[in-house]
Protein backbone atom coordinates (compact mmCIF):
# COMPACT_ATOMS: atom_id res chain seq x y z
CA UNK A 1 0.00 0.00 0.00
CA UNK A 2 1.50 3.16 -1.06
CA UNK A 3 0.96 6.94 0.64
CA UNK A 4 -1.46 7.43 -2.17
CA UNK A 5 -3.29 4.95 -1.71
CA UNK A 6 -4.45 6.38 1.99
CA UNK A 7 -7.25 9.17 2.54
CA UNK A 8 -4.92 11.45 4.85
CA UNK A 9 -5.21 15.34 4.76
CA UNK A 10 -2.28 17.32 3.36
CA UNK A 11 -0.07 17.46 5.76
CA UNK A 12 2.77 18.90 3.14
CA UNK A 13 2.26 22.68 4.29
CA UNK A 14 4.38 22.12 7.22
CA UNK A 15 4.46 23.90 10.67
CA UNK A 16 7.24 26.03 11.51
CA UNK A 17 10.05 23.82 13.63
CA UNK A 18 8.30 23.80 17.32
CA UNK A 19 4.78 23.73 15.69
CA UNK A 20 2.58 21.08 16.48
CA UNK A 21 0.76 19.46 13.82
CA UNK A 22 -2.60 20.97 14.90
CA UNK A 23 -1.39 24.09 14.60
CA UNK A 24 -0.02 23.78 10.85
CA UNK A 25 -1.25 26.44 8.69
CA UNK A 26 -4.35 25.52 7.44
CA UNK A 27 -4.25 27.05 3.98
CA UNK A 28 -6.82 29.32 2.32
CA UNK A 29 -9.87 27.36 3.21
CA UNK A 30 -9.92 27.19 6.53
CA UNK A 31 -9.02 30.91 6.84
CA UNK A 32 -12.33 32.36 7.20
CA UNK A 33 -14.27 31.10 10.27
CA UNK A 34 -12.41 28.05 11.05
CA UNK A 35 -13.30 26.22 13.89
CA UNK A 36 -11.37 25.81 17.00
CA UNK A 37 -12.06 22.13 16.59
CA UNK A 38 -9.86 21.77 13.32
CA UNK A 39 -6.79 20.49 15.42
CA UNK A 40 -8.65 17.68 16.91
CA UNK A 41 -10.79 16.84 13.73
CA UNK A 42 -7.35 16.53 12.28
CA UNK A 43 -5.78 14.12 14.89
CA UNK A 44 -9.24 12.30 14.14
CA UNK A 45 -8.42 12.13 10.65
CA UNK A 46 -5.41 10.62 11.83
CA UNK A 47 -6.09 8.48 14.28
CA UNK A 48 -5.95 5.08 12.18
CA UNK A 49 -2.38 5.70 12.06
CA UNK A 50 -1.34 6.60 15.56
CA UNK A 51 -0.46 3.05 16.49
CA UNK A 52 2.24 1.99 13.44
CA UNK A 53 5.51 1.35 14.64
CA UNK A 54 8.11 3.43 12.68
CA UNK A 55 12.05 3.33 13.51
CA UNK A 56 13.46 6.53 14.32
CA UNK A 57 17.42 7.59 14.12
CA UNK A 58 19.27 10.41 14.92
CA UNK A 59 22.49 10.08 13.23
CA UNK A 60 25.33 12.35 14.43
CA UNK A 61 27.75 10.69 12.22
CA UNK A 62 29.39 8.23 9.88
CA UNK A 63 32.28 6.85 9.21
CA UNK A 64 33.56 3.48 7.04
CA UNK A 65 35.86 0.49 8.14
CA UNK A 66 37.47 -2.28 7.67
CA UNK A 67 36.18 -5.37 10.00
CA UNK A 68 39.83 -5.76 11.24
CA UNK A 69 39.19 -2.18 12.53
CA UNK A 70 35.75 -2.84 14.32
CA UNK A 71 37.58 -6.18 15.56
CA UNK A 72 39.63 -4.04 17.22
CA UNK A 73 37.59 -2.00 18.68
CA UNK A 74 37.29 -1.57 22.44
CA UNK A 75 36.04 0.19 25.79
CA UNK A 76 37.66 3.59 25.16
CA UNK A 77 37.99 3.37 21.52
CA UNK A 78 37.66 6.69 19.81
CA UNK A 79 35.79 6.67 15.95
CA UNK A 80 36.34 9.55 13.42
CA UNK A 81 33.50 10.94 12.48
CA UNK A 82 31.90 12.92 9.47
CA UNK A 83 31.11 15.65 10.98
CA UNK A 84 32.41 18.44 13.27
CA UNK A 85 31.19 19.35 16.70
CA UNK A 86 28.27 21.17 17.28
CA UNK A 87 27.53 20.63 12.93
CA UNK A 88 23.29 19.43 12.68
CA UNK A 89 22.27 15.82 13.11
CA UNK A 90 20.65 14.14 10.68
CA UNK A 91 17.11 12.73 12.21
CA UNK A 92 15.66 9.94 10.08
CA UNK A 93 11.91 8.13 10.07
CA UNK A 94 12.11 4.54 8.21
CA UNK A 95 15.15 5.16 6.36
CA UNK A 96 14.37 9.06 5.24
CA UNK A 97 15.97 12.38 6.10
CA UNK A 98 12.93 14.01 7.71
CA UNK A 99 14.61 16.57 9.75
CA UNK A 100 18.56 17.91 11.09
CA UNK A 101 18.55 18.92 14.96
CA UNK A 102 20.79 19.76 17.59
CA UNK A 103 21.76 17.29 20.58
CA UNK A 104 20.64 18.10 24.00
CA UNK A 105 21.12 17.25 27.63
CA UNK A 106 18.13 16.71 30.17
CA UNK A 107 18.93 15.69 33.40
CA UNK A 108 20.87 12.89 32.51
CA UNK A 109 19.48 11.53 29.42
CA UNK A 110 20.37 12.42 25.35
CA UNK A 111 17.69 14.65 23.50
CA UNK A 112 17.62 16.11 19.78
CA UNK A 113 15.65 19.13 19.00
CA UNK A 114 14.17 19.88 15.77
CA UNK A 115 15.90 22.84 14.54
CA UNK A 116 14.97 22.13 10.53
CA UNK A 117 11.89 20.46 8.52
CA UNK A 118 13.20 18.81 5.75
CA UNK A 119 10.71 18.80 2.99
CA UNK A 120 10.70 16.39 -0.21
CA UNK A 121 13.93 14.63 0.87
CA UNK A 122 14.79 11.78 -2.02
Amino acid sequence: MSTSDLDLPDLKQAAAPGTAVGQANQGPAHSEGGSEDEPQKLAADLQPVFDVPVSVQAVIGKTKMEVSELLRLAPGSVLELDRRVGEAIDIYVNSRLVARGEVVVIEDQLGVTMTEIIKNAE
